[in-house]
């Protein structure tokens, strides 16, 4: 069996806090005024991607892993998660800043809605002047305080915020209170899970003038209420896979590329690859295939030999 790199259509999600930027800056076909998130890859129930180029166009993601799973996922992925993919890969748009929020852990999701946790990751792709993001509390803190301000409409104050530019990264574990600010355009790679617990929402009401449903009792046993440094520094060596994440969900480089490279890797695990600046080609088998800015791309773990050439910035991320 031929396996290729496989592309599938993006599933666009209209929100409250959306934008046009998964247009205007990542060239995704919107039709909305308000489309905050493009889901790349992803198995969420209702929400499964569908291939778009090549023999298996128009076949779902979950088609494929039950039909090939080692092939398409790898041997260790799937002697840990089975046939279940366990990534969730997004383009968001924020043209507003999203609630203040939190994911709770792998324990927590699984007692409570049969669920991943979310632990994620942040690239930012484009940054407006000023932008923001909220990550963690500025001082350690309790539940106890957290009612006491979420009561008092303070919360807000006890929250770190950091302003941000084009191509810094964040690693955003379960438990930590955060949100995206206006004006940002973000890779999100993390956790294939759709649970949220909003605990602020800016008072926002939506088209038909009813206020988003918040969690705070909810959050109370997912916060991890501790001051946490979320920023990644990394390095950013040319031509080279450098390390933003490591953690027991996903890896995650930064490959800055100006030319050609060869990639060899075993066949423990897909990988994925996010073009967030400029445009590349991969080879495989003679046969040549060009990304672009937005393109979102997965390798299938049989998939072992390849070369990637050209200018562009990207996220190479697998499960190690």
């Amino acid at each position: 069996m031929k396996f290729y790199p496989l592309q599938f259509t993006p599933i666009l999600k209209g929100r409250i806090w959306g934008g046009n930027k998964l247009n205007t800056v990542l060239n995704k076909s919107i039709t909305a005024d308000a489309n905050g998130e493009s889901w790349e890859l992803s198995t969420v129930k209702g929400d499964v991607s569908i291939v778009a180029n090549g023999k298996w166009k128009g076949k779902s993601l979950m088609d494929l892993i039950n039909e090939y799973p080692t092939d398409i996922l790898g041997t260790e992925v799937y002697q840990r998660f089975g046939k279940e993919f366990p990534l969730l890969f997004k383009y968001l748009d924020a043209k507003e800043d999203l609630s203040i929020q939190v994911h709770p852990n792998d324990s927590l999701a699984k007692a409570r809605h049969g669920s991943f946790g979310k632990t994620e990751m942040w690239y930012i792709i484009q940054a407006d002047l000023n932008s923001h993001i909220i990550a963690g509390f500025k001082e350690h803190s309790n539940s106890d305080l957290y009612l006491e301000h979420v009561k008092n409409n303070t919360l807000l104050s006890t929250l770190n915020e950091v302003e941000v530019k084009s191509g810094d990264a964040f690693f955003i574990e379960s438990g930590t209170v955060h949100s995206i600010g206006a004006g940002l355009v973000v890779a999100e790679i993390q956790q294939t899970s759709d649970v949220t617990y909003r605990l602020y929402d800016f008072d926002r009401i939506d088209s038909a003038g009813i206020k988003r449903e918040l969690h705070v009792d909810l959050a109370l046993e997912a916060i991890n209420y501790n001051s946490l440094d979320t920023k990644i520094e990394y390095s950013k060596e040319t031509n080279f896979p450098n390390e933003l994440v490591s953690c027991p969900y996903f890896t995650t480089n930064f490959i800055p590329l100006d030319g050609q490279v060869a990639i060899v890797k075993s066949k423990q695990s897909f990988t994925v690859y996010m073009c967030v600046e400029g445009s590349f080609e991969l080879t495989y088998d003679d046969v040549k295939v060009d990304y672009n800015k937005g393109d979102t791309v997965l390798i299938p773990a049989s998939m072992n030999s390849f070369s990637i050439n050209g200018k562009a910035s990207i996220l190479e991320i697998y499960i190690s």
